[in-house]
């Protein structure tokens, strides 16, 4: 089995953060999913779980930061710069905040930071993978 990683979010109306993940492209996986939680599916090794404020306080006594702070900034790869544009529309568009930071185009990366309905701060970024590439050697 792979590694794989939940992020777990603490959420005030789990219905409409499921609806906002959806948005940006999530998928839900039933399995873990009932009235106090939901895993939102990023790809086969990448999960968030939605939790309740109730269903947080299981797990930790530490209070939850109000939605107008940071502590922590997730990024997720996109496939293109239109992707990357796309899910900051259906941010916006679904309950969250789109650029909540200036948008950074450095040619071979492009990024854009959205917040989404309780403030948890994502980053949406594509990456040129030719920039990467090894320069060929010529005999």
């Amino acid at each position: 089995m792979s590694n794989m990683i939940f992020i777990n979010l603490p959420v005030t109306d789990l219905a409409a953060s499921m609806a906002f993940y959806q948005a940006l492209g999530f998928e839900n996986n039933p399995q873990f999913t009932d009235q106090t939680s939901a895993c939102m599916v990023w790809s086969e090794t990448i999960n968030v779980m939605l939790l309740t404020h109730a269903k947080w306080r299981t797990f930790t006594a530490r209070p939850i930061p109000p939605s107008n702070c940071s502590e922590v900034m997730l990024a997720l790869s996109c496939d293109s710069r239109e992707t990357v544009d796309a899910m900051n529309s259906a941010a916006s568009e679904n309950g969250g905040t789109a650029d909540i930071n200036p948008a950074q185009d450095l040619g071979f990366m492009y990024n854009r930071n959205l917040a989404d309905p309780d403030g948890h701060v994502w980053e949406a970024m594509w990456m040129d993978p030719a920039a990467f590439q090894p320069e060929q050697q010529t005999a």
